[in-house]
């Protein structure tokens, strides 16, 4: 049996679809009725709870060899820190898939998570794998740049963003480089992961085969929808004194009929930093090439 917490976000959905086509005993962790019953569609059990209830992850893990924890947030909202989600979350999660002798526990992290980073996001994700390390619990840890694919979250944001204007306004210089995965690449590696012959106890840093920009994805996302509009620069220190006034920008837009992509500190700061990783981080571990970015994108956009 395999338990799975985060199941209805956009990676779990897609690991979701693909373990049902290999026939494995599935138990989700869910928050809504509404998401319990799509992982009953599929199939699957759903049990609902949060992973810092350590009543229900008790009962929950009852017979489950193995544990994906897929929990994780990108923007802290009320009641929703990363202190809370990324560490606690992971602490409950973990003492009580010890207490029910899980056989293998598979986390996602992030590229660039350090227990030890400025980034508060990227902190509290390198906390959270201290914490998977030195359960004792046979593990593995992944640890991706971007995963891209249909309804993700980062796309979906630079969606918005080009629609929004004639320009594209950027934060800084643009030249932080990623490394986008395509999601049903991150899938072959995860179900790799799942045999028993895999090696446990690693933690594996994943790309895709290309380091590009931030200017430069852009500009693939642009020719992929056939848009063509000038990206513009904005001062880091100017971008960051209007934070403020976002939420009022955010509203009129709405009324307009447009989305503009929510903001943070944290987030501005990220988009800052390079989020690369060897680019046969892939193929040198599973054994294949995963897609370029644009072929991706055409995969997946209209």
């Amino acid at each position: 049996m395999i338990f799975i917490a985060g199941a209805t976000g956009f990676v779990g959905r897609h690991l979701l679809e693909a373990l049902k086509k290999s026939g494995r005993q599935v138990r989700c962790l869910v928050r809504t009725p509404d998401k319990g019953e799509r992982v009953r569609a599929l199939g699957f059990e759903a049990v609902p709870g949060e992973i810092s209830d350590a009543v229900a992850m008790r009962n929950a893990l009852e017979g489950v060899e193995t544990v994906v924890h897929l929990v994780g947030i990108i923007e802290e909202k009320k009641g929703a820190t990363f202190q809370a989600i990324h560490v606690h979350g992971t602490e409950t999660l973990v003492r009580e898939a010890q207490g029910a002798e899980v056989g293998h526990f598979i986390y996602q992290s992030a590229l660039g998570a350090d227990a030890h980073s400025r980034f508060a996001y990227l902190r509290t994700k390198g906390e959270a794998e201290a914490i998977v390390a030195d359960s004792g619990m046979p593990y593995t840890i992944f640890k991706p740049s971007l995963i891209i694919g249909p309804k993700d979250g980062f796309t979906e944001r630079m969606k918005q963003l080009l629609s929004v204007g004639p320009v594209v306004p950027v934060p800084g210089d643009g030249k932080a480089r990623f490394q986008p995965l395509y999601i049903d690449d991150w899938v072959r590696c995860f179900q790799q992961c799942l045999e028993p012959e895999f090696p446990r106890n690693r933690t594996f840093e994943l790309g895709g085969p290309e380091q590009l920009s931030y200017n430069e994805i852009l500009r693939e996302l642009m020719a992929v929808l056939g848009m063509d509009k000038p990206i513009v620069h904005m001062p880091m220190g100017l971008t960051r004194l209007s934070l403020p006034f976002m939420g009022v920008v955010q509203s009129l837009a709405a009324a307009l009929g447009r989305e503009v992509p929510a903001v943070t500190g944290e987030l501005l700061s990220l988009l800052s930093v390079d989020n690369i990783c060897a680019l046969d981080s892939v193929e040198r571990v599973f054994g294949f090439s995963p897609m370029r970015f644009s072929d991706a994108l055409r995969k997946f956009l209209p």
